[in-house]
């Protein structure tokens, strides 16, 4: 088993934090970039540059870092730590708990919710070193990938047959696809696209609006992020916000009126979408959250409507194996995990009306 060690990375390794993460075993994270770090900081985080050197590669992965009185700090590594395999997971987690203990850093728990395909032998693995299996956080802990390497040709003729059918019918019908600035008009447009949709589809809560235009500045000064509209009328009907980091693409956030008449405009978005990120040197496009693979056709959940169009593209659903907390002071942690939790989300959530997580 490879050994590996556990430091802060350094100013230097920070200020290239986004070449050094793309260039993880697994490509790295949009949730581990310096962009969405520069978003948690202003929503009740502190951020943590953290490197795991192996034999034969060193892993950068960004921590979330919240302090609780009397508990101490609670450490997330969203969509992290980035291993070459599970089996390097457990030996990271023991670099983790040497650099703690060494640096004083008054962790009671760590948060890990790597990219590993969901299996049993994956989970067996992580329960085996002692880890703790919690609820998922993230949407796209089940999603539909889409791989986008080959010429377009061929790729539209490997789409579902849904999503195939779909974006030829908009292109016969000369849908339009508008590439558009991230002014704060496009951004207030697309927010009340969200929002609509997420009423009608969904039973999730949506983010405040400053939250939303700080992540999409964020991605966009960074030549990241990418507004795409259709306009039905005069008005956006279909809005959608991309995302290209390192070798992969992500459908963020999208909207959409619920009655417009251009049959395939979702479809002909998400097209042009993978066309362009495939120009700036995407491999795969990931449509960020479905129901899980085993739940797919179940009408009662949340994810359900959007499950079915994501998967009018690719028909394969990937389960990660999702959140598992790396217990660090086993009284601590019983603490927070009978009551802290619960009390502190409230009370964070009733203070300023934010998502704790």
């Amino acid at each position: 088993m490879s050994e590996f060690t556990a430091r802060f990375a350094t100013a230097v390794e920070i200020d290239q934090w986004d070449t050094l993460v793309t260039a993880n075993p697994n490509g790295g994270n949009l949730l581990q970039s310096a962009a969405f770090a520069a978003v948690k900081a202003n929503y009740g985080w502190n951020t943590q540059f953290i490197a795991f050197e192996g034999p034969d590669y060193t892993s950068y992965n960004l921590v979330l870092e919240k302090s609780f009185p009397v508990l101490g700090k609670l450490w997330y590594f969203i969509k992290g730590p980035d291993a070459a395999s599970v089996g390097e997971i457990p030996a990271m987690l023991d670099a983790l708990r040497s650099f703690a203990k060494r640096a004083k850093l008054n962790i009671f728990a760590a948060k890990i919710e790597p990219d590993v395909v969901a299996s049993e032998e994956a989970h067996a693995i992580l329960q085996g070193a002692g880890l703790v299996k919690v609820p998922d956080l993230q949407p796209n802990d089940h999603t539909a990938l889409l791989d986008i390497s080959p010429e377009p040709n061929e790729l539209l003729r490997k789409l579902h047959s849904r999503g195939r059918n779909a974006v030829r019918r908009a292109l016969r019908e000369e849908v339009e696809v508008v590439r558009m600035d991230a002014t704060d008009a496009t951004m207030a447009t697309m927010y009340e696209l969200m929002v609509g949709t997420i009423a009608a589809k969904s039973t999730n809560q949506v983010r405040g609006f400053d939250y939303y235009r700080q992540f999409w500045t964020e991605f966009v000064s960074r030549g990241q992020g990418h507004f795409y509209f259709v306009y039905e009328d005069g008005t956006a009907s279909v809005g959608a916000f991309v995302i290209n980091y390192g070798s992969k693409a992500t459908y963020k956030d999208g909207g959409s009126l619920q009655k417009r008449s251009q049959y395939g405009d979702s479809h002909l978005v998400q097209w042009v979408a993978i066309n362009d990120m495939k120009e700036l040197g995407a491999g795969e496009y990931d449509f960020c959250g479905t129901p899980p693979s085993a739940r797919l056709k179940d009408t009662t959940h949340p994810h359900h409507g959007l499950g079915l169009f994501k998967t009018s593209f690719t028909k394969t659903v990937t389960d990660f194996v999702g959140c598992y907390d790396l217990v660090l002071s086993p009284m601590r942690y019983k603490l927070w995990s009978r009551i802290g939790e619960r009390v502190f989300r409230q009370l964070y959530t009733r203070r300023t009306g934010k998502q704790f997580y």
